[in-house]
């Protein structure tokens, strides 16, 4: 059993993180870059990980949508045929030891009041308009964690320990969810915590929330840490694309400080704001033809702070009013989907799109582009394509194939080139032969799925 781990004299606690589908890998990487976490696991939708950073450090994620305090992580409950003893063997493989419970509420005070006095103070200088950045937390910065054994920080005593309210959050699926609702579940957990913790349950206002999610793989009990996703960004006043797919597009597009990059389809400027967030001192444009999603992205970009960095542009993908070779990266969430009712037209214009962001590019640069099943599809079969032996990639150790990063599968797959110069539907596709496929990652943005592609230029025309 994986259980919470606090220890007194590193102060190094065990959490974990949801993330959308698909993006597992790039919070596994932002933990242990960021955070310098140990023991570092994730299972679909949850990232696990032990660290000593300072709440405020933590709080900043950029992958993860909520962030829980890990009570403990156990094998699937196999439950009997018999309905009262199966519930029995729910309720006792959740709650437990309730001792592990009141050291977790001890653990779970004191991290709830350190993340408090993160967001007043970010509160407080926002209103003062000054820039986060200059604010020194009281908290040490995270050191590489020392392993640590399983346990709990020393519990209060029943006098001493506060009263609370809770509530249960049930996820299921497999046999468990044949055997019992989300509904059922949470108040057989309920009334157990009720009953050995006691504990009251307030289902409207309640002070901690208890996470259960049950598969025929897993068992993970947690508490959230805060109502306040960190996916919901407190420098965005209009939302536009998943704030965690966008930053997953910064984090693979090969930023530097000093470099000039562009979004030539910003919408409101999402992508923008994450990757001006991690890049202090780059320059960037962002170019859309719609004057009401640059109204909106003007708003983004005063509410965030950005004005002297952020510049904004009504100008077409297809006609880019910057010199050829001028940009280092090129970043773009390609419209999709019944929102912008571009489906078809999108798909024939995408050649003559990506084209006109590989011209601008500079040799080295980097294009990374969020694109649907559909067009991914598209412009795999023309970078294939494309990557054939011609006179400007000839040159000595050329790939004869691209090896993508398949997420679906975590391995990597070498994909053939296709000689056919046309796609299915009779289009005719132009040469990218300078564009060398870098990664493609499938990622979920919650009712449909997606493709982020990132590409390297490795020559010029």
């Amino acid at each position: 059993m994986d259980n919470a781990v606090i220890t007194e004299s590193y102060r190094c606690v065990r959490y974990f993180c949801t993330t959308g589908s698909g993006l597992e890998p790039f919070l596994v990487e932002e933990v242990k870059r960021k955070l310098l976490a140990i023991d570092v696991e994730f299972i679909p939708g949850r990232v696990f990980f032990t660290t000593d950073a300072a709440m405020e450090s933590i709080s900043q994620l950029k992958s993860a949508e909520r962030l829980f305090l890990l009570l403990h992580r156990s094998p699937p409950i196999r439950a009997p045929v018999n309905q009262a003893k199966a519930a029995s063997v729910v309720q006792q493989s959740i709650v437990g030891d309730s001792e592990v419970w009141k050291g977790a509420l001890c653990t779970w005070s004191r991290l709830r009041a350190r993340l408090t006095d993160v967001k007043t103070t970010r509160k407080r200088k926002r209103e003062e308009g000054q820039d986060e950045e200059e604010d020194k937390h009281t908290e040490t910065q995270p050191s590489h964690p020392r392993d640590t054994q399983s346990g709990v920080s020393e519990p209060q005593t029943d006098s001493e320990q506060p009263k609370t309210t809770f509530r249960v959050s049930c996820r299921s699926s497999g046999v468990v969810a044949k055997r019992f609702s989300p509904q059922d579940l949470s108040r057989l957990i309920g009334s157990a915590i009720t009953k050995q913790l006691n504990w009251r349950a307030d289902l409207k206002e309640p002070e901690l929330e208890v996470n259960v999610y049950l598969s025929d793989d897993h068992c993970v009990v947690g508490i959230l840490l805060s109502s306040h996703p960190l996916a919901k960004r407190s420098y965005i006043k209009h939302t536009g694309l998943r704030s965690t797919v966008a930053w997953a597009m910064t984090s693979v597009s090969n930023m530097k400080e000093g470099a000039v990059i562009i979004d030539p389809m910003c919408g409101v400027g999402t992508i923008l704001l994450e990757a001006a967030q991690e890049c202090p001192n780059a320059c960037f444009f962002g170019l859309d033809s719609d004057v009401g999603q640059l109204q909106k992205a003007a708003e983004n970009v005063e509410y965030a702070q950005l004005t002297d960095r952020v510049q904004l542009l009504q100008a077409s993908a297809m006609g880019i009013p910057l010199p050829s070779g001028s940009v280092d990266v090129v970043i773009c969430d390609v419209p999709f989907g019944r929102k912008f009712s571009c489906g078809s037209s999108m798909a024939a214009a995408l050649p003559e799109i990506v084209e006109e962001m590989e011209r601008v590019l500079r040799v080295g640069g980097s294009l990374v582009l969020l694109l649907s099943l559909q067009l991914s599809t598209l412009l795999k079969k023309k970078i294939l394509k494309d990557a054939l032996p011609c006179p400007a990639t000839t040159a000595v150790g050329s790939p004869a194939s691209d090896t993508l990063l398949s997420s679906e599968t975590d391995t990597c797959v070498t994909h053939t080139h296709s000689e056919n110069a046309q796609l299915s539907d009779g289009l005719t596709l132009r040469p990218f032969c300078s564009l060398h496929t870098h990664s493609i990652h499938k990622v979920s943005l919650g009712n449909t799925d997606a493709v982020i592609h990132t590409y390297t230029k490795t020559h010029g025309h």
